[in-house]
Formats: structure tokens, sequence, C-alpha cells
């Protein structure tokens, strides 16, 4: 046998066993259906503030993924921007985060528009707009051409490297990216959530790009996932999952990668996987629920203008802890204002110090709900 699953003589000729998944895609697809009309009881505002939501943590979760921390205030502006949005407390966003911001809402955006070299390439110059990966210049909007030597995906030490993966060759890119997009534009045979299971291992298998691939593979099958629920807008995030389970997610694919086409063990994990994000995006509409539960039950409590920027950052899923000093600095107001707001709220049932404790006090919303 070959080393890897594009040596195979019937790549990309994909087999697998329906039988071993045919219970797990239905309950995905009950999951899927659950949630679109719990969603669909919802007002305009509140499904847009879970969109809002669902997308900055789809985003954050991809990058984080390949080791990139993104800020989230940053990300989530971006976000409300494009879609035009108002939120309190909007921030600039830096190249780099509106970039996969543009990549990500292109693919769930115009989910059913048709997938091509061109697209993709947009895509990966949105991703690197500098034209380099960290300090190295790399190929953007454009094939991969191996110049220092194949694409591999290595760990250890130099001298100790272990290959975990090797791409395909170059020369052999602009046949296997044609190959790939006439199937995702044309099979029609498939259901669509299996088609996202298997454009995902392929893409990332073909590996086309110099960087940005994960991102990219991604970003396709919320593509695909947006087109299985039959609507652009996102509820749950296949990435914030895939960053829980990374481990059990790369060993999986250097398992098939290693295999031949019968990707049966493929499909099942990324069908788990997918169920367990779409059981989690609860903790999503809780938040969503809860704000505006929160402001209904605030609607005649006296608050002023700073008071409620804050309010709302906190209800948004605020970065780190809230201190009477950072609330100065959001706030642009004085330290002594800053006090008399938060104790205002504290008097009011709204704030309550953590009891956590530290070196300085931390104050925090009371009955928010806990992210995972």
């Amino acid at each position: 046998m070959k080393a890897f699953i594009h040596q195979n003589d019937q790549w990309p000729e994909f087999t697998w066993n329906n039988n071993d998944f045919i219970n797990l895609l239905s309950e995905v697809r009950n999951l899927q259906g659950r949630l679109v009309g719990k969603m669909e009881t919802l007002g305009f505002e509140l499904r847009n503030e879970a969109l809002l939501d669902t997308l900055t943590l789809d985003v954050l979760k991809s990058s984080e993924i390949e080791g990139e921390i993104l800020n989230p205030d940053q990300v989530r502006s971006s976000i409300a921007r494009k879609l035009g949005m108002e939120i309190a407390g909007a921030v600039d966003s830096d190249r780099n985060v509106e970039g996969v911001v543009e990549m990500m809402l292109d693919a769930t955006q115009n989910c059913f528009k048709p997938l091509t070299a061109e697209r993709l390439f947009d895509w990966h110059a949105a991703l690197f707009p500098t034209g380099r990966s960290g300090m190295y210049k790399i190929t953007v909007a454009d094939w991969r051409k191996d110049t220092t030597g194949p694409m591999q995906v290595v760990s250890g030490a130099m001298g100790k490297e272990k290959v975990h993966f090797q791409a395909p060759d170059s020369e052999l890119l602009e046949k296997e990216m044609n190959q790939f997009l006439n199937w995702f534009n044309n099979d029609k045979k498939n259901d669509l959530v299996l088609k996202a299971a298997i454009a995902h291992l392929w893409f990332v298998t073909i590996h086309p790009f110099d960087d940005g691939n994960g991102r990219i593979t991604r970003a396709i099958t919320d593509m695909l996932l947006a087109q299985s629920d039959m609507s652009n807008q996102r509820f749950y995030s296949m990435s914030a999952q895939i960053r829980v389970e990374r481990k059990q997610y790369y060993e999986m694919l250097e398992k098939t990668q290693k295999g031949d086409v019968n990707i049966t063990g493929w499909i099942v994990w990324f069908l788990t996987c997918l169920s367990n994000a779409l059981k989690s995006t609860e903790t999503v509409l809780e938040r969503v629920l809860f704000k505006a539960e929160f402001w209904r039950k605030h609607s005649e409590t006296t608050m002023n203008e700073r008071q409620k920027k804050i309010l709302n950052m906190l209800l948004d899923g605020f970065d780190g802890k809230l201190t009477s000093s950072k609330w100065a600095k959001i706030a642009k107001c004085s330290k002594d204002s800053a006090v008399r707001d938060i104790n205002d709220l504290i008097s009011k049932g709204i704030l309550q110090k953590e009891t956590a404790g530290g070196r300085s006090t931390n104050y925090e919303l009371i009955g928010l709900p806990a992210d995972n």
C-alpha cells in the first residue's frame, strides 16, 4: 500500500460503509432540524444576537486551532459591521482579523454560490494581506509552488522529525483542484452533511496553499453545512467543537491520510464531532436569551450610558476580568466615577464581587450563564 491516501490508485474515489453511520447521520439531521425550529421561534433581534455570537466563536476557534489568538472584541465588531448590526463597545479591527472574517462571511452568507479557484484565491489573499505568514514570504492567491521541498506536516526536534503527512506534489495541484471543485459544485447524490465530511478531508489532504489550509478547509465545511441547513444563518460552530477535540481531530486525520480510500472511520468521527457541536450550541442560545430577559427585566431600571455600555459588553462575553480600573478605561471616566457606577449596580442586584478574590477586586453579572 502507498504511504498516503492521495498516492492510492483509487484516489479520490472514496468509499464508505453507510450502515456504520446511518443512525449517526440521522441524529445530526434531527439536531439540525430542532435547532432551526428553535431559532425560528425567536424574534429577529435575538436571532441576530445568536448569529453574531456563533460567527464570532467560529472565527476565534478556527484561528485558535492553528495557534493564532485573535482579539474577541475585534472579531465581534468586524462581523457586526459587515452584517450591518449595531453593538455596544464596537472597536476597530486589525487587517488579519478583517481578512478571516471576510472569508468566513463569504463562505456562509454566500453559501449557495459556486466555489471556484478565484474565490479560494480571494479567501487566501484575505488571510495573508501582507504576503507573509509570520516572518516568511509565501505564495498568496495561487497554489503553492513547493520551492523549498514537499509540503509536509512534521513534528519533533530538528534531525529527529516525524513526518505525519506529505501533500501531493505542487505540479499535480491544478489537476487535483479542478477535480475537487468539479465534484464540489456538481455532486448532487450525497447528503450535504456527508458531503461536508468528504470535502473537509479531501481539501485538507490536497493542502493546495503555502499556509492557511486548515482555516480554508473549515470555511469550506461551514459553507456546505450552511447549504445543508438551507440557511446562511449559522447557529452552531463546527470549528469550536474541533478545537475542543483537536487532539483526536489530528489523530483521525493522520490515520485516514495514511489509509486507503475507505473513509468510513473519518466520516463517523466527523459526524460525532458535528453532533457534539450541535448539542453544545445551547450555551450560545442560553446567553442570548439571558441578555434579552435581562434588558426586559431592567427596562425601567435607571442606568447611565456608561453602565449600559459595559453591561452589554458583559452580556456579550467580556474578555478577561472586570475591575474598576478597566471600567474607567473602557467608559473613559475617572476611577471614582467607575467605583460609583459599580456600587450603584451592586446595590441594584445586577453586579456582584467575584467570589474567587485575588489581588484586585473583580466584578461579574449575577446569574450570567457560564461559557463551556
